[in-house]
């Protein structure tokens, strides 16, 4: 029992210019998309290899890797500086709480004044409509 592949191969057959032509029509970058496999599809396994080799080299995959696994702040083997360091952070994540807690008091400062705005522009509609004023709406 024979199974054969259904994939389309790089190069300039009737179904890779058929599958560009359509691409060009439905939606350009598709075309270019398909227009550079063509011509360059052979070579993409290649690239993919390469690429991947040279990110395993890369001074940066270590980097990443360490900001991924949370170990960024890991202690650098000198006491004094992750003693500093530490009071350091810890100074900063208060200050950030308190400017959070100012924050939400202004925000809360705010949504009184409105209010109280609101309020005034109402009790003042009130009073003009009490009075026989023309209505406004």
């Amino acid at each position: 029992m024979t199974t054969t592949s259904c994939s389309i191969k790089p190069g300039w057959t009737p179904v890779s210019i058929g599958l560009m032509v359509l691409g060009f029509v439905a939606f350009w970058p598709l075309g270019l998309a398909m227009l550079a496999y063509i011509l360059w599809g052979d070579r993409f396994s290649g690239m993919a290899r390469d690429a991947r080799d040279q990110w395993r080299a890369s001074p940066l995959k270590g980097a990443v890797d360490q900001m991924a696994s949370g170990t960024a702040y890991a202690r650098t083997g000198n006491v004094a500086f992750d003693e500093y360091r530490q009071k350091e952070l810890k100074r900063l994540e208060e200050e950030r709480a308190k400017l959070d807690q100012m924050r939400d008091e202004f925000d809360n400062f705010l949504t009184e004044l409105r209010r109280a705005k609101d309020q005034e522009e109402f009790d003042r509609f009130m009073s003009a409509k009490g009075r026989g004023a023309p209505d406004l709406a």
